[in-house]
């Protein structure tokens, strides 16, 4: 049996969204160190701000000033910060409801140690020194002293309003793909593709996974499938992704590799874009020192029969 595999893996993309009238007003406060919540239909106000009310659904653009300071409701300790957290030393995750709020708001407070974090300790908001309309204008809560501040109206009129933000999203975590994909793996960098043959239904899946996703039982029969196989289907991918050079459109598709009874995906090359179409023949194109197929190519054998492939649709 192969070692089974590890590998850091990261999923980054970023997530771009327009602003409405009460989220613009929101962000383009902070960014001149104003807070605005929002009045809902039985008075009470909510921060951070939305734009129908969570009971009735109804639209709310009643929007309220209120003060940097408040209460902390509750708080978890964090002893060891992630990249591109809000501090790079310990801090406590809070929720505050800020005073002249209903509802409380999840940012970091700056504290010398969890025995200086309560529930009830008074805060206020400590300001970025470079504000763009975003959250991070607000750096972080910190220990206050004062007395509570209050609330009045606020028109959410600004001069040049945040109308759009971009949210980078990123998970880094290990992956161990266990052991019929570790076979798997080992398998292509060996050029060869190996899937795993249902004792029940008797489907040979590629790629493995440990089990029948039908019949939920154990699969460990190994079964060598393809090279060559059939589009089932595709796509023409029209956006350049970042970090990946390969010049658009280009085709990304579901290939029904011989032998097998799940379609994998893939791109397609050695033929232009707008002739690839389903039934296409194509084989595994390898590049040297990769452990997997770089693209797949047309065969020049003719079409396959769209009965051959059409449970793979």
């Amino acid at each position: 049996m192969p070692d089974v595999l590890s590998a850091p893996l990261v999923v980054e993309f970023p997530f771009t969204r327009s602003l409405g009238p009460v989220q613009s007003a929101f962000l383009t406060g902070l960014r001149e160190r104003t807070v605005l919540g929002v009045r809902t239909g039985d008075g009470k106000v909510l921060v951070p701000p939305v734009e129908y009310d969570p009971v009735t659904a109804e639209e709310i653009r009643d929007l309220v000033e209120i003060a940097a300071t408040g209460t902390v409701t509750t708080w978890a300790w964090n002893p060891h910060p992630r990249r591109d957290q809000p501090l790079d030393t310990p801090f406590a995750w809070v929720l505050v409801r800020l005073d002249g709020a209903d509802t409380a708001l999840l940012h970091v407070l700056d504290a010398p140690g969890p025995d200086a974090v309560h529930t009830g300790m008074r805060v206020r908001v400590r300001w970025a020194g470079t504000r763009t309309g975003a959250i991070t204008d607000i750096a972080c809560f910190e220990p206050y002293e004062g007395e509570a501040g209050g609330s009045a109206p606020h028109d959410g009129e600004f001069a040049d309003p945040v109308t759009g933000i971009v949210t980078p999203a990123r998970l880094d975590y290990t992956y161990s793909p266990g052991r019929a994909q570790s076979a798997y793996l080992e398998a292509l960098a060996g050029r060869r593709v190996v899937g795993e043959r249902c004792p029940s239904c008797r489907k040979v899946y590629v790629p493995p996974r440990g089990a029948c996703p039908t019949c939920g039982v154990a699969t460990d029969e190994r079964v060598e499938v393809g090279p060559r196989g059939t589009v089932t289907t595709f796509c023409v991918v029209n956006i350049k992704a970042k970090n990946l050079d390969i010049e658009v459109p280009y085709v990304y598709a579901h290939i029904a590799l011989d032998g097998a009874d799940l379609a994998l995906h893939a791109r397609i090359g050695g033929i232009p874009y707008d002739q690839v179409r389903m039934g296409l023949r194509v084989e595994p194109v390898w590049s040297e020192g990769n452990r997997h197929p770089d693209h797949y190519r047309p065969t020049g054998e003719p079409d396959a029969d769209y009965d051959a492939y059409k449970e793979l649709v």
